[in-house]
């Protein structure tokens, strides 16, 4: 929606509230709503603030220490909330309510470095630099409980009712159940902008997964992280919940973010093999294709003979940096204590690092043709944030085509039972180690970017060790 537009839907009456938002390190919107017409006459114009403790705490809303951007010695004042006016739109799960995304600024004006949009903005200008755009697509997969989440909150997660009563992958019947609130969303959430091409039910009972149309990357962040506030607004009023924690349950899969990637120039998507620019493109390359490094020391016992590939050298060294650099840059895939208990072998989720086409036991699945080829990145939960998990996907990428890395061979077999694989960090404590020593995530993001998500790694696990959990309860109780 446009501005005049949203102008116009004010002065009819339509929309009586502007919800004026920002994405927290954990990809949820905060902000604040807005009476209309203080909106148009103040806010559109010269943004709103916040208060900076914002990006300084966990989930509970808990303000935190240590963090150089805001704590207590510096009072936690205030950042800037700066609209952007091209996500103006409308919610129609909202009556008579507009929402807008906004940038997160220092009061000098310039944009928060460790911000999540600003993150992943950097990368799109590094790619922009150099005359390429990139599109993407996530496919989101959540949990529906036929609970309210005061009732789930009130019973303390224990006994949630899933909305099946058995596994529905692909099922058209049992789905039938819910269609009065996947409709629902399907419909609101095209309606928001948010262009749905389609929901079905996925692997375990009560889940199901919605995959977006394909846009540019700061776009479609904002539209997966509106969607998901959405969808459990919408879940609510029909009486039920939703969870996006990547394992909610040890006996059922995981909840998967499939990330799908491509880079153009010019409309051409630059890794199909026929793409005339993508055999030498404008791109700093250290190496051709004779001469390309692999991204790990040896292919695996199982890969496909030969140098055949499916797409263009830009292809290969751009999966060849995602193949080098993603077990270094994971924290960004899988940012909580649960991400890695999804990383379980024969869940759907990659457990080790290797690419072939159309086999879902390997991190990168390489799917579609011409115009539709793309890698499809399995590493992501539902939990990830969306900024974050972009910003590391391009910029490891971009690194691949910088140090004329090569894929390797493509992988053919059962990856969850290769050993000779290299494995995925196994903990958030193993990946935040890892991401605090790549040279690469600080030369791409930033010595204050890694600072600033590497503490609120840390302290999570931190919370995390101090809890007493129901495991413990159950093993120790009696019997130690």
């Amino acid at each position: 929606m446009t501005y005049n537009q949203l102008k116009a839907q004010i002065r009819a009456g339509a929309v009586d509230t502007v919800l004026v938002a920002m994405p927290d390190p954990f990809g949820r919107l905060v902000g604040k709503r807005c009476h209309a017409g203080y909106f148009l006459d103040h806010v559109a114009s010269h943004g709103t603030h916040g208060c900076n403790y914002l990006l300084a705490v966990n989930l509970d809303m808990d303000p935190l220490a240590g963090f150089r951007l805001a704590n207590w010695d510096l009072g936690f004042g205030d950042f800037a909330f700066r609209p952007d006016l091209t996500t103006l739109r409308l919610l129609p799960w909202q009556p008579g309510a507009a929402l807008v995304l906004c940038d997160t600024a220092h009061h000098d004006g310039t944009l928060v470095a460790e911000a999540p949009r600003t993150v992943l903005r950097r990368q799109v200008e590094r790619l922009a630099a150099q005359g390429l755009t990139c599109y993407c697509a996530s496919e989101l997969e959540f949990y529906l409980f036929n609970q309210t989440y005061h009732a789930a909150f009130q019973n303390g997660y224990q006994t949630l009712e899933p909305s099946s009563d058995y596994r529905i992958d692909y099922h058209l019947l049992q789905p039938t159940r819910d269609e009065p609130l996947m409709r629902a969303i399907r419909n609101g959430m095209t309606a928001a902008g948010i262009p749905v091409e389609s929901s079905k039910g996925e692997w375990s009972r009560g889940q199901h997964e919605v995959n977006f149309a394909y846009t540019e990357p700061l776009p479609m962040a904002d539209r997966h992280a509106l969607f998901k506030q959405g969808v459990k607004e919408i879940a609510e009023q029909h009486g039920k919940a939703i969870s996006f924690m990547a394992k909610y349950a040890p006996t059922e899969a995981g909840n998967s973010c499939h990330l799908h990637l491509s880079l153009w120039r010019a409309g051409q998507n630059l890794f199909a093999l026929d793409a005339p620019e993508a055999r030498k493109p404008n791109v700093r390359s250290r190496s051709s294709r004779s001469t390309r490094r692999t991204a790990s020391s040896a292919s695996p016992p199982s890969a496909a003979p030969g140098d055949s590939s499916p797409g263009s050298d830009l292809f290969r060294h751009f999966l060849g940096g995602l193949m080098k650099y993603s077990p270094e840059l994971c924290l960004f895939y899988a940012p909580t204590i649960n991400s890695y208990k999804r990383f379980q072998p024969g869940s759907w989720a990659p457990t080790r690092m290797a690419w072939a086409t159309d086999n879902r036991t390997t991190g990168f699945r390489i799917v579609g043709h011409g115009r539709a080829f793309r890698i499809e990145n399995r590493m992501p939960g539902a939990d990830a944030n969306p900024y974050l998990a972009l910003a590391a996907m391009i910029a490891a990428g971009l690194a691949g085509v910088e140090e004329g890395l090569d894929c390797g061979a493509e992988y053919v077999g059962n990856a969850y039972v290769d050993t000779r694989l290299p494995h995925l960090p196994r903990s958030l404590r193993d990946a935040t180690d890892l991401f605090e020593g790549c040279i690469l995530a600080h030369a791409a993001f930033g010595d204050a970017v890694v600072e600033y998500y590497v503490h609120h790694a840390r302290l999570e696990h931190q919370a995390f060790s101090d809890a007493v959990t129901d495991w413990e309860r159950r093993r120790y109780f009696e019997q130690i």
